[in-house]
């Protein structure tokens, strides 16, 4: 039995929630669990059966509680340690995923006269159908010369809360006005933990536009549409904590479901990128942390302030205090790799996969591998959940160039790992030819277990890669936000020091590899602004194709 102060970290992801119990003096991880959301992602149907159009991405609130009363008590179990040890509790999440719910944080869902009704669910991050919506939000900015819109690289992402807030309003105006509180899911399973609801400063700067004190004010809001003009004095706004403080004491009702001591603290909330940052020790300036799962989430903190075109944010103290927190980003990475296995993984390859023993992602990593750069002859655009950063925009779509009727699924599955390293690659030059320098390229998450996609990243970006030494990166740094908001530490970057793990220069770029990939990564920077800047519209002219004939 250990017989030290813990804190428990809860991960909130898109498929699934993760709980990890550490030891508050090291950040040593003593157990973990996993919960999947039994609803998982809704992106065809309702619970109920209702369609849903295309580019819907809806989630079901419930499934974050069920991780709150199975993962938490059963990371308890597996640590060997007695609730009593238990000092605080910490959470991040998926953002921006944003739900409407009445005043008391009932999700409207959970109404039964709006359980078919698409708008009263969450609306997961990858949720893009509000494009339309952010396209006018930024035309009107860019007209009005909005001073909040610099601080975004020039555009807001149809993945945040106006855009998507102003997609209910125009699309199904009874929902918006029932809605009492839109808030992000991060602060909602707070607000359930603890009885308090808090804005999180994180999300509330990345995906909320406030700067400076203050959101888009109520006479731009009423020129998108005059309803929309209270939006923010009615349904979002609400004090704003800074990360590592306390939002509140765990209530008796979440001490019943999570095994948890009532009354300990719990953390403000976070996203799961920001706070993987101190979870790989990256503190100092220049420190660019890749959160790589079903998408990559870039983070890194500078004393630099600069307009980064196409960036998803930059906000004073968003990830550590006293720095200015930078936020880039690909709205698909690893479930690109899921589709190409979903959809182009032959029999006769799923047979010699199961023979060897291999998942089809490792038979086909290894089948990779043994080619040389540029032996496929493929180029891809890594654009099939859209264009996060530099391009924000979300109507474009996935492009292979190069096949041939000798092209093997191997081959495309190496050329779609490589598009997401020059995707990265392209994020990292945006931040340099801003003279905000990346010092150091540290990759988390759990694509860091495919050798053959890291060594990809070092040869592409031509920069030594580090990889943070933890499985459950944003668990351990929501813990040791825990650690922070339960006094045990003064501040985040004490916790860093203490807790954070990485392995620094775990990858190096092989010369000549690097130099092959810099020909193939013109080609790609070619591609992306032809298909991306508007000089051939065809990926918008066939997302309009698509949903005519879809209405």
């Amino acid at each position: 039995m250990i017989d030290e102060p813990c804190v428990v970290g809860v991960d909130f992801g898109t498929l699934s929630g993760r709980a990890v119990v550490v030891r508050v003096r090291d950040g040593v991880e003593l157990a973990s669990a996993e919960h999947t959301y039994s609803h998982a992602v809704l992106d065809r149907l309702l619970p109920g059966g209702t369609r849903l159009p295309p580019d819907w991405a809806l989630q079901v609130p419930s499934d974050y509680t069920d991780v709150l009363r199975h993962a938490v008590p059963e990371a308890l179990a597996h640590a060997g340690v007695s609730p009593d040890q238990v000092i605080g509790v910490g959470t991040d999440f998926t953002a921006c995923t944003v739900l409407p719910v009445l005043a008391d944080g009932t999700p409207l869902c959970e109404l039964p006269e709006y359980a078919d009704r698409p708008h009263a669910y969450a609306k997961l991050w990858r949720h893009h159908a509000a494009q339309g919506q952010a396209d006018r939000i930024n035309a009107l900015a860019a007209e009005r010369k909005e001073p909040w819109l610099e601080r975004y690289g020039g555009k807001i992402s149809s993945e945040w809360e106006f855009a998507k807030a102003l997609q209910i309003l125009e699309e199904d105006p009874e929902i918006y006005h029932r809605t009492e509180r839109w808030l992000e899911a991060a602060d909602w399973i707070v607000w359930r933990l603890c009885g308090t609801y808090v804005r999180n400063a994180c999300t509330a700067g990345y995906k909320g536009q406030y700067q400076d004190g203050a959101y888009p004010s109520r006479d731009y809001l009423a020129a998108l549409h005059p309803e929309f003009a209270g939006f923010v004095t009615d349904k979002l706004d609400q004090p704003i904590a800074q990360l590592g403080a306390e939002a509140g004491r765990l209530t008796a009702e979440a001490a019943a479901w999570t095994g948890l001591p009532e009354g300990i603290a719990v953390c403000v909330g976070n996203v799961d990128a920001h706070v993987t940052a101190p979870a790989a020790a990256a503190v100092e300036p220049g420190q660019m942390v890749a959160i790589m799962g079903t998408s990559t989430c870039h983070v890194m903190s500078s004393d630099q302030h600069a307009s980064v075109p196409g960036m998803c944010g930059v906000v004073d103290g968003g990830i550590l205090p006293g720095l200015w927190g930078y936020e880039a980003g690909q709205s698909g990475v690893g479930d690109i790799f899921a589709w190409c296995v979903r959809t182009g993984f032959p029999a006769e390859y799923a047979e010699r996969a199961a023979a060897a023993g291999q998942t089809p992602h490792e038979y086909l990593t290894a089948l990779a591998a043994e080619q040389k750069v540029g032996e496929h002859g493929l180029l891809a655009l890594d654009w099939h959940s859209g264009n996060r950063s530099v391009l924000v925009d979300h109507d474009l779509s996935g492009l292979l160039v190069g096949q041939t009727l000798s092209t093997r699924p191997e081959d495309v599955y190496r050329a779609l790992l490589e598009a997401t390293a020059f995707g990265t690659r392209t994020i990292i030059d945006a931040f340099e030819a801003a003279a905000v320098p990346v010092k150091e390229l540290i990759i988390a998450g759990g694509l860091t277990k495919n050798a053959l996609l890291m060594q990809i990243y070092a040869d592409v970006t031509r920069r030594p890669l580090s990889i943070i030494g933890s499985a459950q990166g944003p668990a351990l740094g929501a813990a040791m936000h825990a650690a922070v908001a339960a006094g045990a530490y003064p501040d985040i970057r004490a916790a860093a020091h203490a807790m954070g793990k990485v392995r620094r220069g775990a990858y190096l770029p092989d010369p000549e590899r690097a130099a092959a990939y810099e020909r193939l990564y013109t080609e790609y920077r070619v591609l992306h602004d032809y298909f991306g800047r508007g000089v051939n519209d065809v990926m918008h002219r066939l997302r309009r194709i698509r949903a005519e004939a879809s209405a």
